[in-house]
Order: structure tokens, then C-alpha cells, then sequence
């Protein structure tokens, strides 16, 4: 039984739902649109450059988790899922997912976006297993801090370690599914690295160590590109 990572957004996912919820409270009236809008753009413009401050985007973005109950944000999260995430579902990523699972491999998601997000996410793939970056709660209600090491670059592969120590599992014969050159920490540590729709940098390591890209939600590049 292999084990078998995979990211989630612009991965599993035709977007990005980290960045998505932000629109979607934006749109809500429950942020101000305007600044909330450039800020979340801005960081996602420096995650696509890896020159993302992590813990500067968590103190933005769990912020808004601390201003409501749990039994809110699961009804905003409800919506989330309807209006913004399933139409991201898709067919292709479905049918990876599906071919793993009658294989019998062991399936896990690991995303820098964080658990309140992601795990309704995960249960819509059918995956169990999800290490994402954990919000601290307090007395039933989040903080707005990051509880433990974020979920993102060097963080996932000391997540992952962690999860496989308390699992006994191994990386052997491991495979990991990302389109981002910030998961290069761990795509180089497992034993079948899949970039997926790969961005600018991520295409480039590939093309030079010839690992195999999958492309399930846009078209391979022509090779005059």
C-alpha cells in the first residue's frame, strides 16, 4: 500500500480556496472588500513568487475567524462550499483520486490553506487523512493565531514527519501530487513526484530531473512554448 500526498488548491482543486474565502467574505460584507480584496491578492501574488511571509498572511487571514462563532462560520462555510468549491470539484481530479483509492493506496491531503477551509474539502474527495495549518481555538472559538508550524514549504515535510511517526508510515514508494515550486521540500523527498499543471518555476525543475507533469486542469503547453 503506497502512500499518497496531495495538495489541494490549483491541484485536487481547479483554484484556490484559501484565496477564494477571502473573496467570498469580501463579498459577504463581512471584511471590507476594498482592503481585504488588495491584501489577499498581494499575498497571493507573493505566494506564486515564494516569497510568501507566512506567518504575516495567517495573522490576515485567521483574523476574520475570530469574529464569529463556530456555529456561523460552519453556515458560512456551508455556503463557501456551494458557491465556490463545487464547481472546482472536477471530473478528472475526481477520477486520480478514485484511481488511488481502488488501487488501496494509503490518501492524504496536505495544504498550506488552513483546517477550517480545507476539511470539509477533504470529506467532499472522500480523503480521511488531511494535515493542514491548524487555527488555535479557545473555549470553542478561534483565536486568530496559527496553533504549531504552518502547513507550507519546509513546514510540510516537518508536518508530514510528525503524521508519519504517529501513523507508521513510511515515504517509501510515496507519491506527491502539487503544481507549486514552493512544495519542491517535499516533492524532492518522495519517490514519485507528480507536478500537476505546473507553475513557471515547478515546469522548469520538472522538465530538468524528468518528472512526469499531469495536467488536469488546463492544456500541456505546445512545445514551440
Amino acid at each position: 500500500m503506497a502512500l499518497v500526498l496531495f495538495d489541494l488548491d490549483n491541484t485536487l482543486l481547479a483554484g484556490d480556496s484559501d484565496y477564494l474565502w477571502g473573496e467570498f467574505l469580501g463579498e459577504q460584507g463581512l471584511v471590507d472588500p476594498d482592503y481585504y480584496a488588495a491584501e489577499n491578492e498581494r499575498f497571493y501574488r507573493e505566494y506564486k513568487e515564494g516569497k510568501l511571509d507566512i506567518f504575516e498572511f495567517l495573522n490576515f487571514s485567521l483574523k476574520p475567524l475570530s469574529e464569529r462563532s463556530m456555529e456561523e462560520l460552519q453556515e458560512l462555510h456551508r455556503r463557501f462550499m456551494e458557491e465556490k468549491i463545487q464547481p472546482l470539484i472536477t471530473r478528472d481530479a475526481k477520477m486520480l483520486v478514485d484511481m488511488h483509492r481502488m488501487r488501496g493506496d494509503k490518501l492524504l491531503i496536505i495544504t498550506a490553506t488552513n483546517a477550517f477551509v480545507t476539511a470539509p474539502i477533504a470529506a467532499a474527495f472522500g480523503i480521511d487523512n488531511l494535515l493542514a495549518t491548524e487555527p488555535e481555538i479557545v473555549d470553542g472559538r478561534y483565536t486568530g493565531r496559527v496553533a504549531g508550524t504552518p502547513c507550507f514549504r519546509e513546514g510540510k515535510v516537518e508536518r508530514l514527519e510528525a503524521w508519519l511517526r504517529d501513523h507508521d508510515h513510511s515515504l517509501g514508494n510515496a507519491w506527491f501530487y502539487s503544481d507549486s515550486h514552493n512544495d519542491l521540500p517535499l516533492l524532492e523527498k518522495v519517490t514519485h513526484p507528480i507536478p500537476v499543471d505546473p507553475d513557471e518555476e515547478l515546469s522548469r525543475v520538472a522538465e530538468e530531473r524528468g518528472w512526469p507533469v499531469l495536467y488536469l486542469h488546463k492544456h500541456a503547453p505546445s512545445p514551440e512554448q
